[in-house]
């Protein structure tokens, strides 16, 4: 009996020996589930947290509003301006017909070279010729009347002494002698006039120089000043005639532009008949005043045409020259804002903080503007401005994309030198807050 309490004492110690460990390792495998649970929690919390940072962060971020800036740039060193312009023959005369009647034969066709006082065209007038005749034949009876005016007055001034006739017959004698000479005078001078007409039958030049244009034709009845005359009754002229041994250029200036006109002032003629040659033309006179409806001023320029390759009337392209300025400053149209206080560009400073500048804007120069007054070089401006911009207002800056306002970086394998044409081109802006010298940016 005692035995098998002992045995069964013992089976009960080595039962409990046993269940030590495995208590103790369950208890070790919840606090490691635990620990890891916690750190589990733990992380995500952070991680929960640091996204609601991030995204507070963002959303603070975008609320401020981006902006790109560029830098005014300096004009450029030489002033380049095209303008259309008019080639006008040196003389150009229309010819008109100074009496009626019916062109009898015409001498010089279009294109003829005419010297001074070659006959173009005669004119067959029977109305003048019978007047003429007619004048004429006033003009003999005129002249019979005074003589025997005169003869008369003679005889009654040798009778006054002897009391035959009266003083008073004798006065009358002599004043009809004085009516019969004037009289023969006006019919001298009717015979000169349409002895002058006469002179008109034949159509003459007026001067060296080609006919540009013919209207008259054999058998057209033509009007006293009015010229040829249609069928429809609309009266032309009968003859052009131009003198091209030099050309006049006619072109209209802006008034912005006006500062260049001088008697130094040249022009490179680009003509579309001739696309690969240029004519230089020199000032010859200007009108002194704008047009008031296109403000615009009229400039005649002047070039030699002896051998007769410009023609009258012709279009052509005036290509101005002029110093220009390199303190001037230049902005694209894109950065001005117009408010009601003024013309205005958005300046931004060191703390990227928004002000409002009024500006003075001078010469228009198409895709960019002179700025007067208001920036200076090293200010920078912002780009395409918003309407709702206030002053004040925190911006962050951002770079800008290449474009028409932005240039691409130049690669590097490129040397650094720039051609004429990118040095003056005044549309070039910086892409960041910082000028490069690929951006025409000051260095």
């Amino acid at each position: 009996m005692s035995a098998q309490n002992e045995g069964g004492h013992d089976h009960t110690e080595r039962h409990d020996s046993q269940n030590v460990p495995s208590s103790s390792r369950r208890k070790l495998g919840i606090a490691v589930v635990g620990g890891v649970a916690v750190i589990l929690a733990v992380v995500g919390i952070v991680e929960r947290h640091s996204h609601y940072m991030n995204l507070a962060q963002e959303t603070a971020k975008d609320a401020i509003p981006a902006v790109q800036v560029i830098y005014p740039q300096p004009g450029p060193t030489e002033r380049k301006l095209s303008l259309p312009a008019n080639i006008a023959a040196w003389y150009q005369a229309p010819i008109y017909a100074q009496v009626s009647g019916y062109v009898k034969m015409w001498y010089k066709d279009f294109g003829a070279v005419v010297k001074t006082g070659d006959v173009l065209a005669e004119i067959d007038t029977p109305g003048l010729d019978a007047q003429y005749a007619a004048a004429k034949a006033n003009l003999n009876v005129a002249q019979a009347r005074y003589k025997l005016a005169q003869i008369t007055a003679k005889r009654w001034k040798a009778l006054q002494g002897t009391q035959a006739v009266s003083q008073q017959e004798v006065d009358v004698q002599a004043a009809n002698a004085e009516a019969q000479k004037a009289q023969v005078e006006a019919a001298e001078h009717d015979v000169e006039r349409f002895a002058a007409l006469e002179g008109f039958k034949k159509i003459v030049a007026p001067f060296d120089g080609v006919v540009t244009s013919r209207f008259a034709d054999v058998g057209d009845y033509v009007n006293a000043g009015r010229g040829d005359v249609d069928a429809h009754g609309n009266a032309t002229e009968l003859f052009s005639v131009a003198d091209v041994h030099a050309m006049r250029v006619f072109v209209a200036v802006p008034q912005d532009y006006a500062d260049i006109i001088s008697p130094r002032l040249e022009a490179d003629l680009s003509i579309p008949q001739y696309p690969d040659r240029t004519f230089k033309a020199k000032f010859l006179a200007t009108a002194t005043a704008f047009n008031a409806s296109t403000r615009t001023v009229t400039t005649e320029l002047t070039l030699d045409n002896k051998s007769g390759e410009l023609w009258p009337n012709s279009y052509a392209t005036a290509h101005f020259r002029a110093p220009g300025d390199p303190d001037m400053l230049i902005l694209p149209e894109g950065a001005l804002v117009f408010r009601a206080e003024g013309t205005q560009v958005a300046l931004v400073d060191d703390t990227n903080h928004v002000h409002l500048v009024n500006v003075t804007v001078g010469t228009n120069l198409g895709t960019t503007l002179q700025i007067l007054r208001g920036v200076k070089k090293t200010d920078r401006v912002i780009n395409n401005p918003s309407a709702g911009l206030l002053d004040g207002q925190e911006v962050r800056i951002v770079k800008g994309t290449p474009g028409y306002n932005v240039p691409p970086k130049k690669p590097a394998s490129k040397p650094e030198a720039q051609d004429d044409a990118s040095k003056n081109d005044t549309r070039a802006m910086p892409e960041d807050d910082r000028p490069g010298p690929e951006a025409g940016g000051r260095q």
